[in-house]
């Protein structure tokens, strides 16, 4: 009789156990996500900050408990829900987001837009999320002031929190954007173009009015400084190079040696030895107009 029972209970307790490790497997629900991004507010350079609004919605087979979502990247200004049944939450949602920037490439960067989803308390034993392509997109519609839209995405990852050992399924909704290629050269490079045009221009003029050409390549200096100032002003301090720092260094090089070159030139015609001034005259005078685009156009090649 004693041996029976000890048999029962190791059944129970072997039952039991079966139980208890099956349970999170049992227990974990599916949450398929949709999100139809509706429009996009401003978005801020210096922060990577900038406003959603989009249809949100989590479709279950079972019990959907998913309405302890947060956005990780930000918080909901409004959020309205539309449909609420066991197996179908729909909500119209308006966010202020904030997104990792990359501006190696400004002023022709390109960003990537994020909408970043996590359950508050459910680990992925309870809850996984997974994407829903077929009630998610971007409207048609969308238009985003001094950007091009280039497509979105929707991936699943999990997110590891090791000093709390859990695991929490996480949705990305990426939207790729990038800068207005045409727009940003005439904002931004146009004007020192035009400097340097007219400092290599004072290449044609005579020797003996070096003084003019100094007057000339110093004030394009000076309004190169003076601009490139201004073009940082559009950006948060960052620690690496833009494509705009290396266009105005190689600018500042150019100046340089432009400068150098006509001081060597003031220091022969001071010391009356013309026939140097006419030698590296001929040289120059046209030889700028060939060697300062293909420096620029190796810029752009090989550095963008």
């Amino acid at each position: 009789m004693k041996l029976d029972y000890l048999h029962r209970m190791k059944k129970l307790i072997l039952i039991i156990s079966l139980f208890c490790v099956l349970l999170p497997a049992v227990s974990a629900t599916d949450a398929r996500v949709g999100l139809y991004l509706l429009n996009l507010g401003k978005f801020d350079i210096a922060t990577g900050g900038f406003t959603a609004d989009f249809y949100l919605s989590f479709k279950c087979d079972s019990n959907c408990s998913v309405d302890g979502y947060e956005f990780m990247n930000g918080r909901a200004s409004s959020a309205d829900k539309i449909i609420d049944t066991p197996t179908e939450k729909f909500y119209r949602i308006q966010a202020n987001l904030n997104s990792p920037i990359d501006l190696r490439r400004f002023p022709f960067d390109t960003q990537k837009v994020e909408i970043i989803l996590e359950d508050k308390t459910l680990t992925t034993d309870k809850l996984r999320y997974t994407v829903n392509n077929d009630e998610s997109g971007i409207d048609p519609s969308i238009i985003f002031a001094g950007w091009n839209i280039d497509g979105w995405r929707a991936e699943v990852d999990e997110h590891v929190y090791e000093a709390y050992d859990e695991t929490y399924s996480r949705y990305i909704y990426t939207v790729d954007i990038s800068k207005i290629a045409f727009n940003s050269f005439i904002k931004t490079f146009l004007p020192v173009i035009f400097g340097l045009i007219i400092v290599m221009s004072s290449f044609l003029m005579d020797p003996d009015k070096i003084t003019t050409r100094l007057a000339m390549v110093s004030s394009g200096l000076v309004a190169s400084v003076m601009f490139h100032i201004s073009i940082s002003n559009q950006i948060p301090p960052v620690s690496y190079l833009t494509f705009a720092d290396k266009f105005m260094m190689l600018t500042y090089f150019v100046l340089l040696a432009s400068f150098v070159l006509n001081i060597i030139l003031l220091q022969y015609v001071e010391t009356k030895q013309m026939a140097k001034v006419e030698k590296i005259h001929a040289r120059t005078e046209y030889a700028v107009f060939i060697v300062v685009p293909l420096l620029y156009l190796a810029l752009f090649l090989f550095w963008l």
